[in-house]
């Protein structure tokens, strides 16, 4: 039995993990690490448009991927915004900061091959 069900390149499989990572960070930091209200906040279902990215993440499906890419830049500018709070939020926000770089280097990484392939195919039907 194998953990993964489809063959996943590295670039997959770190935009995968790293997504997973970041979902279960951003529902720990508004619920227990450091909530902006005492009780946790609202601020936990941020995960949700990543969330719903995963499953295309990690079947390799290209408009999930491409979505995706798009996305994790607001994570990554909340992560910059929030560096600068004092307490456990620049920890935590570095490590959103790391995570947020990892996926879209992931994306990144797995798409170009296929924007490559895409283009050439599309220059030799015009030939």
């Amino acid at each position: 039995m194998t953990l993964l069900k489809y063959p996943l390149s590295f670039a997959q499989k770190l935009a995968f993990i790293s997504a997973v990572c970041l979902c279960l960070l951003c529902i720990a930091w508004e619920l227990v690490l450091s909530p902006l209200r005492p009780q946790g906040s609202w601020m936990a279902l941020k995960f949700i448009p990543l969330g719903l990215m995963l499953p295309g993440l990690y079947q390799g499906k290209n408009y999930q991927s491409q979505a995706t890419s798009m996305i994790i830049l607001l994570y990554f500018l909340e992560g910059f915004a929030r560096l600068f709070e004092p307490g456990l939020n620049w920890i935590l926000a570095s490590i959103e900061l790391i995570l947020s770089s990892l996926i879209f280097y992931g994306v990144l990484k797995h798409l170009g091959p296929l924007k490559k392939a895409a283009k050439a195919l599309k220059e030799s039907d015009q030939r």
